[in-house]
């Protein structure tokens, strides 16, 4: 009775976080990302660019005078020396010393996956030298996750770094090229992908969920050999890896370009089809399945990398490096389901009814992505 008690809070327990990445679940790709683009020429002078979400200007400096939702270009104009006061005091670049930052006023208006951007361009004069320091303290009092995607280019090297409210100020030795950064960087943002994508993580969830069961008389019964699980999870994994890999790959190179709504409206089919065939399995050999979704997963994964934007002279390390923190957070993911899955597997609770609730749920969440991307 307590054995069934304490399975019955764990399976409670996960039943509760899938309710709240349900509720959550619009907002799995909608993060507030500004992008920040500096040039800096042999002769110390810098040309950059600044792109903010109009809906982060909005919620800092009231713009949307009317409050119909809609924000007009007059209105823009009509907040111009605002919105630069607001930019001018959250970012400060410096070499040994203060490189102040003059914007032009004439600003102009840009898109990312459906979004109004505001770009904003500034000149400064940064021939100390020394170190490069970026200071930028905007958005992350209305948004902890709010992110910069910042690209740094000089006549010898381009350098790609993603600022955070946990890393506000990055400095880069414009003397080194800085290939360890680099890798580290984009090892980092892999694994915080895979973590935040939510889709990504139930589609692995769903096919995990069967990891420990095989199906037998209609009916899904326990492995009983850990080896044999580890070896159809490693086939599984395996599978997801090398799909995924290819596409990612392919895609950052510009090889293949698929539209990214249909990518996206694939990738949530794909899930509510792994959590269906849990519930009415159709198929029961997951491998080539598994691949041909992972090809999918993987043209997801490019579009990130691809609003992270690739260094010109360390495309490749970029790539890998993001590939290798997507994988390290996969297995992360591995390491704390599994070990749950494999002591629930021996519960009558788990084979009928709690794998299958956690399908449906799964599948109910797939619904809502399907509907909001077709």
């Amino acid at each position: 009775m307590k054995a069934f008690t304490r399975v019955f809070s764990v399976m409670k327990g996960g039943l509760l976080l899938l309710m709240l990445l349900f509720s959550q679940s619009s907002l799995a790709h909608q993060m507030s990302t500004s992008y920040l683009s500096v040039h800096l020429d042999k002769y110390g002078q810098i040309q950059g660019d600044w792109q903010v979400r109009f809906f982060d200007i909005n919620q800092v400096v009231p713009i949307d005078d009317n409050q119909d939702g809609e924000l007009a270009w007059g209105e823009l104009q009509a907040h111009q020396i605002a919105i630069v006061d607001y930019l001018r005091s959250s970012l400060t670049i410096s070499r040994e010393q203060d490189c102040p930052l003059s914007f032009n006023p004439t600003q102009q208006v840009d898109q990312h996956f459906s979004e109004g951007y505001l770009v904003s361009s500034f000149q400064a004069e940064c021939d100390s030298p020394g170190v490069l320091t970026i200071n930028y303290q905007a958005f992350f009092n209305i948004d902890t996750d709010h992110k910069v995607i910042t690209t740094i280019a000089t006549p010898d090297h381009q350098y790609t770094r993603v600022i955070s409210n946990d890393n506000p100020i990055i400095l880069i030795n414009l003397a080194e090229s800085q290939f360890s950064d680099t890798f580290t960087e984009y090892v980092y943002q892999g694994v915080i992908h895979i973590w935040k994508g939510t889709d990504h993580i139930l589609f692995l969830l769903a096919l995990l969920l069967t990891c420990v069961l095989v199906r037998e008389q209609q009916k899904w019964h326990a492995i009983d050999k850990p080896k044999q699980i580890f070896k159809d999870t490693a086939w599984i994994i395996t599978a997801f890896t090398l799909a995924h890999s290819v596409t990612l790959t392919a895609t950052a190179l510009g090889l293949i370009n698929f539209s990214s709504h249909w990518v996206e409206l694939g990738i949530a089919l794909s899930v509510l089809f792994a959590a269906l065939n849990n519930v009415w399995p159709i198929v029961l050999r997951l491998g080539w399945i598994t691949f041909a979704f992972g090809l999918l997963h993987g043209m997801g994964f490019a579009g990130v990398l691809g609003e992270l934007g690739l260094p010109e002279n360390q495309k490749l390390l970029a790539i890998l490096a993001f590939n290798v923190g997507v994988e390290i957070g996969q297995l992360a993911i591995l390491a704390l389901v599994l070990p749950v899955l494999m002591f629930l597997r021996h519960t009558l609770w788990y084979r009928h009814w709690g794998m299958q609730l956690g399908s449906i749920a799964i599948g109910l969440m797939a619904i809502q992505w399907s509907v909001e991307r077709f």
